[in-house]
């Protein structure tokens, strides 16, 4: 699959939208900015996804949850929003702009599927397949949580997946649909590396002994 990747990356690598995660980023902050503002427009009432009033013909709703804004609060939304831009812009640095164009066109299309599934989706877990892209390619990179205490993302990312289990227990259809739909993108783009990773780690378990007895 990387190999396939790859390929697409080099192919069509001018069929993209560079810094795409920066443009996303400013339409939630619009949204944001309306709400705040215009207080007499519910804005994301219209944007949220709900099938039965996308077959009723309000067909924007199958494409503009992706801008819904993560918080209502103003300190959460800026820091969310810088988080999402920071997430973007590692990605594209790592894989170029096609293929995170890719892994974020991947993640949608398979909200949607899910969101006519179960007639509503959001882009929550979406956004989360983001970052647990960006944990696996930056594991020690180091955010401030509460703006405080200095931990490293990949903490941070095993925290979350802890979230991710229990929601898929306990949490409704809709919210478990939208979390395996959201997160094929990563399970595409990153099974190899799992596996990789897993051998490597039988191989190192299976002659620890060995690599012990070599040090004295």
């Amino acid at each position: 699959m990387n190999r396939l990747l790859d390929r697409l990356s080099y192919k069509f690598r001018r069929i993209c939208i560079p810094n795409l995660m920066l443009y996303l980023v400013i339409a939630m902050a619009g949204v944001y900015i309306v709400e705040l503002f215009v207080p007499n427009v519910s804005l994301i009432s219209y944007m949220i996804f709900d099938r039965e009033l996308i077959f009723a013909g309000q067909w924007w709703r199958v494409i503009t949850w992706i801008l819904i804004p993560p918080s209502s609060s103003i300190i959460f939304i800026i820091f969310s929003l810088y988080f999402y831009y920071l997430i973007g812009l590692g990605l594209e640095h790592s894989w170029g702009s096609f293929k995170f164009n890719l892994y974020y066109l991947v993640g949608i299309i398979a909200t949607i599927i899910g969101g006519f599934i179960t007639g509503t989706t959001d882009n929550t877990f979406l956004n989360y397949s983001l970052f647990f892209a960006f944990a696996i390619l930056y594991p020690d990179f180091q955010v401030m949580l509460f703006f405080i205490i200095p931990i490293k993302i990949k903490w941070l990312a095993l925290v979350d997946l802890l979230f991710f289990i229990i929601s898929l227990i306990f949490s409704p259809m809709y919210i478990r649909v939208a979390i395996i739909a959201s997160m094929l993108n990563f399970i595409l783009f990153f099974y190899e590396d799992f596996g990789k990773f897993i051998k490597n780690q039988i191989y190192y378990f299976k002659h620890r002994n060995k690599y012990k007895n070599n040090k004295y």
